[in-house]
């Protein structure tokens, strides 16, 4: 596992002989600033959500969250048409456009459509599924599932 160091260096000069002193702030898995990352923005577009105002039940929103998982049917074809169906559904670019359309339109819909992508890509990546690659639904560009 790779370490993330966040350091400060300070010097000081004692009878004409430089020391440096590096003081760690904080040591963490880079996996895991990566994951809060994600957390932070997963959270940020269920707030999104939330000012939107558009009135469902819960369970409809929960329907609606997992949603884009329907993409994984392309797998069904084959596995190239599976990573390309899956990777338009969980690409964060195509959640942007959404949204800004949504917005620049003003379409609620539309941005909630964004917003639902964004935080269902999110929360794919915190529990470690990413983009998928053409040769298997195991490699992504985080790694390869287990």
């Amino acid at each position: 596992m790779k370490i993330a160091a966040f350091t400060y260096t300070f010097e000081i000069i004692f009878f004409d002989k430089r020391i440096y002193f590096v003081q760690s702030l904080f040591l963490v898995s880079m996996k895991i600033i990566l994951s809060l990352e994600q957390v932070a923005q997963l959270a940020l577009t269920i707030l999104g959500l939330h000012v939107l105002l558009i009135s469902l039940s819960w369970w409809l929103w929960l329907i609606l969250f997992f949603s884009p998982d329907i993409s994984m049917l392309g797998y069904l074809v084959n596995k190239k048409i599976g990573a390309y169906t899956y990777n338009l559904f969980h690409h964060k670019l195509v959640a942007a456009i959404f949204i800004i359309a949504g917005f620049l339109l003003k379409d609620t819909i539309l941005m909630a459509i964004g917003l639902l992508l964004y935080a269902h890509s999110s929360f794919d990546r915190i529990m470690g599924y990413g983009l998928k690659f053409t040769d298997s639904f195991k490699h992504t560009h985080l790694g390869t599932l287990k």
